[in-house]
């Protein structure tokens, strides 16, 4: 069992009369010749690698190679506890959650790259964040991934999620649809709402550039991780309540492609615009890698 496209898959999600997880795990079994038992413990390790990089981003104080970021998720969990949170509260632990997991990549820690590690904080902001909030269990978020990484296969199938090739689009953008996608099936949403609601992050993210400071996954990418774990809990929400995608997802990532591919190369991860090229990201390139 086998799909190239998000027509293929909502049409064997039709026949089948399974949910985009379940034609996930079917291709997953076909394609590797894995049992499926196999199967799952590989991706449960995988969210519980994602919980454990949480948990440490919360327990340690961490500090990147580049000194760019740390700390900054314990300062949104404080504000949390101390007052309503503005976003409300599955919000703000997507934000600090997504926040300390760039912490812990940033500072040479154990994370999942989902499906990069410039955008490792997006799905397991939101995962854990909507596991305690709504009482899933660990079951049914490790089944979710499933649904993600269908997104994510599709993704890097049809067009791209490096930055280097499609731009920050490609990497937030990427982790942000699949996030989106999964939580829609997590509160009942069919295989069509999940994908109208990944195809929504897309056209949303639609032409984020990559340019992070002194070429590190700092600084702005760890605040971005935080918008997309954001934008993802927004676009599932819009689809859920009945708002359609204009745009169907596979023309969406092909649209996404196509403007990734016509970004400027300055605005592909070469650190040489963008917020990495305003005067105070050069004077801290400087300082970090001791040129000048």
């Amino acid at each position: 069992m086998n799909f190239t496209s998000g027509g293929s898959l909502l049409a064997l999600c039709q026949d089948q009369g399974m949910t985009i997880s379940q034609i996930m795990i079917q291709r997953e079994i076909s394609c590797f010749g894995k049992e499926r038992h196999e199967i799952w413990e590989r991706m449960a390790k995988a969210y519980d690698i994602m919980k454990n990089a949480v948990r440490e981003s919360e327990e340690k104080t961490l500090r990147s190679v580049g000194g760019l970021i740390g700390g900054e998720a314990k300062k949104i969990h404080q504000r949390r506890k101390t007052v309503k949170p503005v976003c409300g509260e599955v919000m703000a632990k997507a934000m600090a959650y997504a926040m300390g997991v760039l912490e812990v990549n940033s500072s040479m820690g154990l994370i999942v790259a989902a499906p990069t590690a410039g955008s490792s904080g997006v799905i397991p902001g939101v995962f854990l964040a909507v596991e305690e909030e709504f009482g899933f269990s660990d079951e049914q978020m490790i089944d979710a991934l499933f649904n993600a990484g269908a997104v994510g296969y599709l993704i890097t199938r049809n067009a791209t999620v490096a930055g280097a090739e499609g731009g920050c689009q490609a990497e937030i953008g990427s982790a942000s649809a699949m996030a989106a996608s999964a939580v829609v099936q997590l509160q009942g949403g069919s295989p069509q709402q999940c994908l109208d609601a990944a195809s929504s992050v897309i056209g949303t993210m639609l032409g984020l550039v990559c340019d992070p400071i002194a070429g590190l996954v700092e600084a702005p990418c760890q605040k971005r991780n935080a918008m997309g774990a954001s934008t993802a809990l927004i676009s599932a929400e819009m689809i859920l309540s009945g708002v359609r995608s204009v745009v169907p997802f596979d023309e969406m990532v092909d649209a996404m492609y196509r403007v990734g591919r016509s970004i400027p190369y300055e605005l592909r991860e070469t650190a040489m615009g963008g917020v990495a090229a305003t005067p105070t990201a050069c004077k801290l390139c400087n300082k970090i890698h001791g040129a000048g």
